[in-house]
């Protein structure tokens, strides 16, 4: 048996230990484990540089006292923990010596301690200044400078633009007067200038989340219509650059060249409406970011057309073949080519036959488009528009029969000689003053008559709202003074008209406009001859065009907000299913403690708790993912509350009050 020779160290030396007989010491300070991310990064960091401080050993030894051949880290646990992680991933063996320092005097918990305690960090600002010179004094990439310090490409993208902030922000991050939170959202934007005018304009208290919107507020965002319109690949291409938050998700960046952005936006619109137009023959299109308002156009609507025996037959054709291949290949996951083919080819031919619905060709040649940005980025083609010249002269109304006319005069003294009657005027009009006698009679009478056919006053009533809703006010022949509002909500709620509920009602519209008379003459035979199940219901979509019930600062109306409660009572509306709480919505535009209301009443108090100190944006973003499907609703938005009403007994039983008298 080979004798093991003791090694006798004295305080101070410097070894070389193999890694395999390295331990930690069970006196060390530190219980706390070490983070997987920092001993990787201590990894890399060896792995690029070695070890540069040597780690502080003890020898072990046994019960009686004698080396074990083993050495206990004091100082540089994680050093050694880095190299087993290199030794397990085979970047090298387990037995590498590792360069150590004897330490035999000091007492190894208070010289581990010392190690942890006495030493300073280095200020983030010199670090982000130091990668910074990195990249440019020695030109390292990101990906680079991140595999020499254990640290992703991303992080260290984020350092090199904190480094590369403006100077005078910097000393005041050194100086305390920033923090971390504000100088990455000065950072955003690698322009020096802009961020100096911010810093003027709102100084260095203001919290982040006003600062990033006020470098970003000359920029479009990814999310924006425009930008989702044109793409970034497209504006790229036309030279646009993007910038890019690298501290937040920044849902695809901000558009710097707004200018060139609008040009791309405005030039796509155009070619759309140029193909409308020269494809479908419209007198005009015009390409518009928004609805154009109050501009006196009237409106069209296609109407039925009658097919030819041939074209039904073709359609019946092309369904019956379409039908067959869906029975004889419906339980098929992966059709044969030819197959789909066919599919595509009768999709196509269905297609070409259009809906049914058409516009008449004398519209097209008056009427015109605009082509407009919905709010989710899909240009909406609005056909029919009629512009105020090029709407067809009514004709004049036919004068009171002549038959029955007589002059003011006549009526003065009938009693007369005949002989010294003046001489009549052969078809004298009667007087404006007897025409109004007469017609106010025969209104009153109607009015009468109205009362009592039920049928005809709801055929009437129908008729004028429909009028209203679907004619041009030079065209709405009706003698019932029931006039139609229609309070314009875009303004109020962009994009609200690429809602459920926008969607809704603009679908319906359309539905009734390709069913009712293009001429309002005969509407009322149209109406007269409905069912009664669709008289009801062309009612409620007339009618449905004229609720308002938005609360405007400048347009007090307390009764009509109270009718909008007991209305929406009498419909049991549930708005969950047409509104959800999101930052766009709602939770980006209201206070932090709106917000933590609405997470602690829909998910808990603990959520709400969990969440309230963050930072506005990033907890506005964490309670939409909590308000999720959960159906809360602000107050405004909320079912009222019933009040029940008194019976009509109590209402005619006497007060206390009437009793003692």
């Amino acid at each position: 048996m080979t004798q093991q020779v003791e090694i006798v160290h004295q305080d101070g030396d410097v070894i070389d230990v193999p890694l395999n007989k390295l331990k930690k010491s069970p006196r060390n300070a530190r219980r706390t484990p070490h983070a997987p991310a920092d001993i990787e990064a201590l990894a890399a960091s060896i792995a690029a540089k070695g070890i540069l401080q040597a780690p502080v050993v003890e020898p072990e030894t046994d019960g009686e006292g004698a080396p074990t051949g083993f050495y206990l880290v004091t100082i540089g646990e994680g050093r050694r923990l880095a190299q087993r992680l290199r030794a397990q991933r085979k970047a090298i063996k387990k037995t590498e010596p590792v360069r150590c320092v004897v330490d035999l005097n000091n007492d190894p918990h208070e010289i581990s301690l010392d190690e942890n305690v006495t030493r300073t960090a280095m200020h983030p600002a010199d670090q982000f200044e130091a990668f910074r010179e990195l990249a440019e004094r020695r030109g390292l990439g990101a990906e680079e400078i991140g595999a020499r310090f254990g640290v992703s490409a991303q992080v260290v993208r984020q350092r090199l633009r904190l480094g590369a902030v403006n100077p005078a922000l910097m000393e005041l991050y050194r100086a305390g007067d920033l923090n971390l939170d504000q100088m990455m959202a000065f950072a955003v934007s690698e322009d020096h200038a802009r961020q100096q005018q911010v810093l003027d304009q709102l100084g260095g208290h203001r919290p982040p989340y006003l600062i990033r919107r006020a470098m970003t507020e000359a920029k479009v965002s990814a999310t924006d219509r425009r930008a989702i319109f044109i793409g970034a690949e497209a504006y790229g291409e036309a030279g646009g650059t993007i910038l890019r938050d690298l501290f937040t998700e920044d849902g695809g960046g901000w558009f710097e060249d707004v200018g060139l952005l609008d040009r791309l936006v405005a030039e796509k619109l155009a070619g759309i409406a140029r193909e409308v137009r020269d494809g479908e023959g419209w007198k005009w299109a015009e390409p518009h970011i928004d609805f154009p308002r109050a501009l006196g156009l009237a409106r069209v609507y296609p109407h039925p057309v009658e097919r030819s025996e041939e074209q039904k037959a073709s359609i019946d054709a092309l369904s019956e073949e379409y039908d067959a291949l869906v029975s004889e290949w419906d339980a098929v996951e992966d059709l044969p080519p030819e197959v789909e083919a066919r599919f595509a080819e009768i999709d196509a031919d269905l297609e070409a036959f259009g809906d049914g619905t058409a516009y008449d060709p004398d519209e097209i040649a008056r009427g015109g488009v605009f082509v407009i940005l919905g709010q989710d980025g899909v240009a909406r083609i609005e056909r029919g528009l009629i512009r105020p010249e090029d709407v067809p002269t009514p004709e004049p109304e036919p004068e009171i029969g002549e038959a029955e006319a007589r002059t003011e005069g006549d009526t003065e003294d009938e009693t007369r000689p005949e002989a010294e009657e003046p001489e009549e005027e052969a078809g004298a009009p009667l007087s404006e003053r007897l025409i109004l006698d007469l017609t106010a009679h025969r209104t009153l009478a109607l009015r009468d008559a109205l009362a009592g056919n039920a049928t005809v006053a709801l055929s009437a009533v129908v008729h004028a709202l429909a009028l209203f809703a679907f004619y041009p006010a030079y065209e709405r022949p009706t003698c019932l003074e029931i006039k139609g509002v229609s309070a314009y909500l875009d303004g109020h709620a962009p994009g609200i008209d690429d809602t459920r509920a926008g969607r809704g009602v603009a679908e319906r519209h359309a539905a009734w406009a390709s069913r009712v008379p293009k001429e309002a003459d005969e509407l009322w035979a149209f109406v007269v001859d409905l069912p009664v199940t669709d008289l009801l219901d062309l009612l409620a979509h007339c009618a449905s065009l004229t609720v308002n019930a938005v609360r405007a600062p400048f347009d007090r109306r307390p009764g009509a907000w109270a009718h909008a409660d007991r209305l929406a009572q009498a419909v049991d509306l549930d708005m969950s299913g047409y509104w959800t709480a999101t930052v766009a919505s709602y939770l980006g535009r209201v206070t932090k403690a709106r917000i933590g209301e609405a997470v602690r009443e829909a998910v808990s108090g603990e959520a709400a708790e969990r969440i309230g100190g963050l930072k506005k944006p990033d907890m506005a973003s964490e309670a939409e993912a909590l308000l999720a499907g959960k159906g809360w609703l602000p107050s405004l938005l909320r079912k009222p509350v019933p009040v029940e009403p008194e019976s009509r007994l109590e209402r005619l039983a006497p007060t206390p009050t009437e009793q003692a008298a």
